[in-house]
């Protein structure tokens, strides 16, 4: 696992100056939705000096989370102008439906869908941006641990939702896990490329005794039957799924070209 933390919270009472302070510490992080503010409007200013001094802006999106804080739907966002709307399809809250087209079409903002959010939701805002053909401001990510819990395998339960119950290609879910979120945040991994930091987790899918393909896998539910964890070209992991026979595996590393990076479908 790999951490980057250290986000400021956005409060009423700061000031640019503030942001240009933090920001030669070294955070690079701000997030806006739980300050004090008497409406979310208020934030828009903040936010535009963090975005001014090099910061990723992120912004709590849905029903109200804490108390005392507002609820936050689309003409608020397009007026914070953040670089991600965090767990869009609600948390667990979601804005109403008529709100998503407006974001799409009207904004640039990321649209980052969490497992613990609204599923109806997610599946429709998957379709939306492949019609709009923005799907690279699609984001997965898991919203955990919060109050719903924790969930470790949060991403793929995500990619194996759109992929089983839309027809969102498979590789497709996989970008918006990681490629689209490492172009947003500006990380330097999420692609199979040289010079790119990753560890690479190789699927050897085999249900029922029988290998198939496991992007075949991961659409039926068969999640993950054997993953190596490969960093280096040394395998350090293995692990199966509920799915797997029991019994030793092996697994045997050999070099490959890669034919394409999953990065979203407008690259």
């Amino acid at each position: 696992m790999k951490v980057y933390a250290g986000s400021i919270i956005i409060e009423p009472g700061l000031v640019e100056q503030d942001f240009a302070d933090i920001a030669s510490q070294g955070v690079w992080l701000a997030k806006a939705g739980f300050g004090a503010v008497k409406s979310p409007y208020e934030y828009a200013e903040m936010v535009g000096w963090a975005r001014k001094h090099g910061m990723i802006t992120t912004v709590h999106t849905g029903g109200a989370s804490i108390p005392g804080s507002s609820g936050i739907w689309a003409d608020h966002l397009i007026a914070m102008k953040p670089h991600v709307s965090f767990h869009v399809n609600g948390g667990p809250v979601a804005m109403p439906d008529e709100d998503f087209p407006k974001l799409v079409y009207e904004s640039d903002i990321a649209l980052q869908v969490c497992t613990a959010g609204n599923l109806r939701t997610t599946l429709m805002l998957g379709d939306m941006v492949r019609t709009a053909d923005v799907f690279d401001r699609f984001l997965i990510a898991s919203d955990t641990p919060t109050g719903s819990g924790i969930m470790p395998l949060g991403l793929m339960y995500t990619i194996t939702h759109l992929a089983s119950l839309t027809d969102m290609p498979v590789e497709w879910a996989i970008a918006a896990a990681t490629g689209n979120n490492a172009r947003t945040y500006g990380i330097n991994s999420g692609f199979l490329k040289p010079g790119k930091n990753a560890d690479i987790v190789l699927l050897d899918a085999c249900v029922g005794g029988t290998k198939t393909d496991p992007l075949d896998a991961l659409r039926n539910g068969d999640i993950a039957a054997v993953a190596a964890v490969v960093t280096d070209g040394v395998p350090r992991f293995v692990g199966k799924s509920r799915n797997t026979p029991a019994g030793n595996r092996k697994v045997r590393v050999a070099r490959c070209d890669i034919p394409q990076d999953f990065s979203g479908a407008a690259h």
